[in-house]
Order: C-alpha cells, then sequence, then structure tokens
C-alpha cells in the first residue's frame, strides 16, 4: 500500500500595509497567512486608524489566508505590579482587539510577561511564580473576555523567555480557547545563545499543540536580527521536524527586518524542502 506524503506547510509573512503592497501577488498565490504590522504602535493606536484598516482591507480583496495582527508591546509588560499600568496595557490590548475585529483578523500577538531575571528569581519567593500568572490575570481578563467574544485567539510569543515551559502554562491558566502560545524562533535562539535556554526545537515540543503561530527569522543566537531563514545559524530541519508533528497547524509567518527581501527566506526554506 502507498504512503500520501502530506503536503509541505505554506509560508506566510508578518508585513506592514507597504509590504502588502510589494507581495500582494505572492500573498495571494498560496492564499498565504498574513500578520499586519501596522497596529501596534501607540501613534497609530491613538489616531484615526481606520483608514488604514479600511486601505488594508481593499489592498486583501481576494485574499482568504488567515489573518492576524501583531498587538501592541511597546513600553510596558503584562504582568505589572502597578495597577494603574496593568490599566493602560488593558486599554492598549483592547484597542488592539478592536482593529481585530474591524480588519476581520483571528488572531493577535502579545508578549510574554517572562525575563531573563524572572527565570532566576522566579523561585526565590514561595509565590513567585504564582504572582506573575495572577497579574498577568488581572492585566488580561477583559481582554480574553472580549477576545473570546469577537473570535480572536491571543498568543503569547516568547521574548527572554528561558523556560519554554512557563509560557504555556501560562496561556493554559486561562482556560480559554482564545488564548494560545506563539514561538519567535530568533528570540529563542537568542535565549539559547546568550542565556543558554534550550535549542529552538525544544520550544516548539513544550509547545505542541498549544502552538498557533509562529514567527521564522534567522538570527545568531546574540541579539533579535530578524534575518532571512539562512542568514543566522538556526538549524532549521530540527524545527520543522518537530513543526511536523502537531495537529495544531500553526501559522507560519516570516518576520524579517527587510520585508523587501523576505522572499528569500521563503526560497531557502523550500530548497531545505520543508516549507512552500
Amino acid at each position: 500500500m502507498s504512503q500520501t506524503t502530506s503536503p509541505l506547510p505554506v509560508l506566510g509573512a508578518a508585513l506592514t500595509l507597504n509590504g502588502i503592497r510589494q507581495h500582494r501577488d505572492w500573498l495571494l498565490e498560496k492564499q498565504r497567512d498574513l500578520e499586519l504590522q501596522d497596529f501596534h504602535s501607540a501613534a497609530n493606536l491613538d489616531g484615526d486608524w481606520r483608514p488604514l484598516a479600511e486601505e488594508t482591507r481593499r489592498m486583501l480583496d481576494g485574499h482568504t489566508g488567515r489573518l492576524g495582527i501583531h498587538g501592541p508591546f511597546w513600553g510596558f509588560k503584562l504582568d505589572s505590579h502597578d495597577p494603574e499600568i496593568r490599566a493602560v496595557v488593558r486599554r492598549r490590548l483592547l484597542q488592539g482587539l478592536e482593529a481585530c475585529e474591524l480588519l476581520g483578523a483571528s488572531q493577535m500577538v502579545i508578549h510574554s510577561p517572562y525575563t531573563a531575571w524572572d527565570y532566576n528569581n522566579l523561585d526565590n519567593s514561595r509565590t513567585g511564580r504564582a504572582d506573575i500568572v495572577e497579574r498577568t490575570h488581572q492585566t488580561l481578563r477583559d481582554v480574553v473576555t472580549r477576545a473570546e467574544q469577537s473570535g480572536v485567539t491571543l498568543v503569547i510569543e516568547n521574548i527572554e523567555d528561558r523556560d519554554p515551559h512557563a509560557r504555556v502554562a501560562l496561556a493554559a491558566s486561562f482556560n480559554s480557547g482564545s488564548v494560545k502560545v506563539s514561538i519567535d524562533t530568533g528570540h529563542a535562539h537568542y535565549a539559547h545563545g546568550s542565556l543558554s535556554a534550550p535549542p529552538v526545537d525544544y520550544y516548539v515540543h513544550a509547545a505542541g499543540d498549544a502552538l498557533e503561530h509562529v514567527h521564522l527569522q534567522d538570527a545568531d543566537g546574540f541579539a533579535d536580527r530578524h534575518w532571512n531563514p539562512g542568514e543566522g545559524t538556526i538549524r532549521w530541519q530540527p524545527i520543522f521536524a518537530a513543526l511536523s508533528r502537531l495537529g495544531s497547524n500553526p501559522r507560519l509567518i516570516l518576520e524579517v527586518r527587510d520585508a523587501t527581501t523576505l522572499r528569500k527566506g521563503t526560497a531557502f526554506l523550500e530548497q531545505m524542502g520543508v516549507a512552500q
């Protein structure tokens, strides 16, 4: 009996409106997943962002791939000790969800609260681990409710995370289908190279089927480079082998610093035979 081979996963991209203009044909060619990156800045969210959203929708006419946004993240952490700061963070994230609703986006990326300092200090207090979870819940409680009502999934992306399991447990603690996990390969590689964290594929194994979003970017293990795959030192074969064992079908989003060159990263992964 012959065996059938599953099709290779289709790569998507993280783009601003200008990037969509450049890569529109490529996006529509395979109806690639798209993450919009114009709706996380305070300047845009505090201004009249709706014309930008409407223009984006017009540019995406005919696009049927999955659509998400990168949510607000600059200048804050999800687990602030200060209740007034938590209120600001909550408002920003609700603004992001409002953009999702207008755009028809079904996913919003948010940043993990765990820092490199936390890794060494969470067990320096009897309640350290529970405290960070509770503060994050205080920030996100209303946001998660709004996400559930809007059909949006919040995916928590690793930033300085040394422990790939802590963020996964945090997402699970909400007991909501609207809170899942994201992995940024370059961030994980930085943590591996500079903070003695596990290699990137371990982050995939730790997330399992809670993983619904991946930022694909290459790096050198020292800084957050956002290079195209193939330009750094990440080992891609074990990452895609780990991804192939998942049933969650995560969005595979190329997030590179120079979006004009992102098809180089696509070509590299295609030549490896791991994606299309």
